[in-house]
């Protein structure tokens, strides 16, 4: 029954499923962006021509599907083109890539703190530059296919005559269509953290890009593809091209490299930023974020016994909740554990488990690395093996596990209450992509009932890899007995 001593010790994480929850879900835009900021130059820059090559893709997509559409009503036509459009995001998400217009949501990142202002601009940068180059690369390619020749050169006319359009806004107007295209932009993407089925994400983006691209909303990194498309159509195409058309060169004035930098990318880039930065990404911050928690330059948490006096004399439950959403398991846990080694002799184990009130203790190495965890139970188990003989020259390791669920000092009580006590696969019988997996048709109450989770009482807390403390079912249930206690009762109580 020996264990190897070097056999694997299984850490395993008690960090939550992701969930549809507003606060849940602005905690993952804001992991999102710091992931972007914190990403080599190398390996952002290249993610972003994939991305601005994606977006290019999407727009060739937009142009034959649009072509050649003759008497069909014009919003069924941009409908069609629009729903086409949404391949280039849906290729950013699933395949990977860093794009400029969602990238701007990192700002929620930003406002917790998580970096400086100056590596939220250079993080924009690169990725917008790195967007140009995948629009560029794909221009070429498209020239050299020499695409504005198919359906005998309708589709380089209506290349032309979208390109046209775009240029013919006023500067105010491109700045609004701007920020309301990034508006739907970042609304799809913040509803794919919602969900992790790859199908499922895929259709929440198809409509609001199908909306901002059918209604003629502004998107600068389209731009950068589409408008110097019309451009070098415009340049290597001869008269006769338009006028079998029915065109003129002069049709196609407003065509300009000029007024594509200064009356459309300027404007729509500015708009796009206010639009998915300001409006999405800072105004769900201030609604749903923790503004107090995550920005250590600024706040730190309150300290345990602030924390509980708080929460002893609060009159409302819904501030109660705010409170304790403040909370991490730093601020509860038992900083000074009972910790055996793996050579201490059993039946001492046993003996100092009982004599400290504790089912359970984690075991260490020389340099506080946790190695494995032992309970009352399994050396019980152990000695029933061998019938409770008294001679048995047995140790801690021979009875420890060293498949040991831990907890992060940082994490927050909530979460890990949840996983604690509710098991939410049984609480809500739904897959990733929201189909029933269960046949039997059960009230909320009676599932809850049914989901009791069968998770361990007591986690050893780790901090860089090593055990800093302990925290037990116990210690949260007399958090949540202070905080429910009423103040006038526990002041007669203290008396």
């Amino acid at each position: 029954m020996e264990l190897s001593n070097n056999h694997p010790v299984k850490l395993i994480n008690t960090t939550p499923k992701k969930s549809n929850d507003p606060h849940s879900i602005i905690k993952q835009v804001e992991e999102y962006g710091l992931k972007k900021v914190q990403k080599s130059f190398a390996k952002s820059f290249a993610s972003a021509i994939f991305a601005g090559a994606f977006i290019a893709i999407a727009f060739v997509f937009y142009i034959t599907v649009t072509t050649g559409a003759g008497n069909a009503p014009w919003g069924v036509i941009r409908f069609a083109g629009g729903v086409a459009f949404s391949l280039g995001l849906i290729l950013v998400v699933v395949c990977g890539g860093e794009l400029f217009t969602s990238t701007v949501l990192s700002t929620v990142a930003w406002a917790q703190g998580r970096f400086t202002t100056s590596q939220l601009l250079k993080c924009w940068t690169r990725v917008y530059l790195g967007n140009l180059v995948g629009a560029a690369a794909m221009l070429a390619l498209v020239i050299t296919a020499q695409m504005h020749l198919l359906d005998g050169g309708e589709w380089g006319i209506n290349a032309l005559k979208v390109a046209q359009h775009k240029l013919e806004h006023t500067w105010a107007q491109a700045f609004a269509l701007g920020i309301l295209c990034n508006l739907l932009v970042c609304l799809g993407t913040w509803m794919t953290f919602s969900c992790k089925d790859t199908l499922t994400k895929s259709i929440l983006l198809i409509l609001p890009v199908a909306m901002f691209v059918s209604s003629g909303f502004e998107h600068s990194i389209a731009n950068m593809f589409m408008v110097p498309l019309g451009l070098t159509i415009k340049a290597i195409s001869d008269p006769a091209f338009y006028i079998s058309h029915g065109y003129l060169p002069s049709d196609f004035t407003h065509l300009t490299f000029s007024n594509f930098i200064f009356n459309n990318l300027i404007p729509v880039t500015l708009g796009n930023i206010v639009g998915g930065g300001l409006f999405v990404g800072i105004g769900y911050w201030l609604i749903e974020g923790d503004k107090t928690a995550s920005n250590e330059q600024h706040n730190t948490l309150i300290n345990t016994q602030e924390n509980n006096k708080q929460l002893t004399t609060l009159g409302d439950t819904f501030i109660m909740k705010n409170a304790l959403n403040k909370l991490a398991v730093k601020d509860v846990m038992n900083t000074t554990p009972l910790v055996l080694t793996k050579d201490q002799d059993i039946y001492q184990a046993l003996a100092l488990l009982t004599n400290h009130d504790v089912n359970a203790a984690p075991i260490v190495n020389q340099t506080q690395q946790l190695i494995g965890f032992v309970s009352q139970q399994d050396i019980l188990r152990l000695l029933w093996s061998e019938e409770y003989s008294a001679e048995l020259n047995y140790q801690v390791h021979h009875a420890m596990q060293t498949e040991i669920i831990t907890v992060d000092e940082a994490q927050p009580i909530t979460a890990l209450l949840e996983f604690m006590v509710v098991d939410k696969d049984k609480l809500f019988p739904v897959s990733d992509s929201g189909i029933l997996t269960s046949r039997n048709y059960q009230s909320y109450d009676e599932r809850l009932k049914a989901a009791s989770a069968n998770r361990p009482s007591i986690y050893p807390v780790l901090k860089d890899g090593k055990l800093c403390g302990i925290v037990t079912r116990k210690q949260l249930a007399d958090l949540i007995i202070k905080a429910y206690t009423p103040k006038d009762q526990t002041e007669t109580q203290a008396a």
